[in-house]
């Protein structure tokens, strides 16, 4: 029986990534599941091990957020096996996708990091995108980490706004 929930568990994260259209985060996901009540929390870290070792999801890191995709092989498998997942979960996914896909969407569309360079200073990298277009990319050099980690947390807020002035200063 554990098995035959581990493996459920496996697929609720593949299905829930197949039912968007961009990566969701390590707490997207985990938001969901745990609200659900469907596992604990170690339990599904182990699943997105295992299913990232597998090949099925891949991640991204960015700062300290985890970005999850489903793979090709992962929708192979998703529906290979997709009868196994309840229609109630699928139900549980849908309503819950209505509820939060907009803000899902836009929380992982704006990216913000940034690195130590050889000489010192810090790269950051900036992008905004909608769906699968690149709105803007921006890099920049600092001199310090705490200008860097400023940078990327009010990139978060003021995207919008930078990218509406960018854009009327250069039309």
């Amino acid at each position: 029986m554990v098995q035959n929930s581990f493996t459920l568990y496996k697929l609720v994260v593949l299905y829930l990534l197949d039912k968007v259209n961009f990566p969701l985060t390590n707490s997207q996901i985990s938001e969901f599941i745990l609200e659900k009540g469907y596992t604990d929390f170690l339990t599904l870290q182990q699943v997105f091990s295992d299913l990232n070792s597998g090949g099925l999801i891949t991640s991204e890191t960015l700062r300290n957020r985890t970005l999850y995709s489903i793979t090709d092989e992962g929708e192979q498998t998703l529906h290979a096996l997709e009868n196994k997942i309840s229609s109630g979960i699928k139900a549980d996914v849908h309503s819950y996708l209505e509820e939060h896909e907009m803000a899902y969407r836009n929380e992982v569309s704006i990216r913000s990091d940034y690195r130590l360079l050889a000489g010192g200073d810090y790269r950051v990298d900036l992008s905004a995108r909608d769906r699968d277009t690149d709105m803007v990319e921006l890099t920049l050099y600092v001199p310090s980490e705490k200008i860097a980690n400023s940078i990327c947390k009010n990139w978060q807020n003021k995207n919008e706004i930078i990218y509406q002035y960018l854009t009327e200063q250069l039309f």
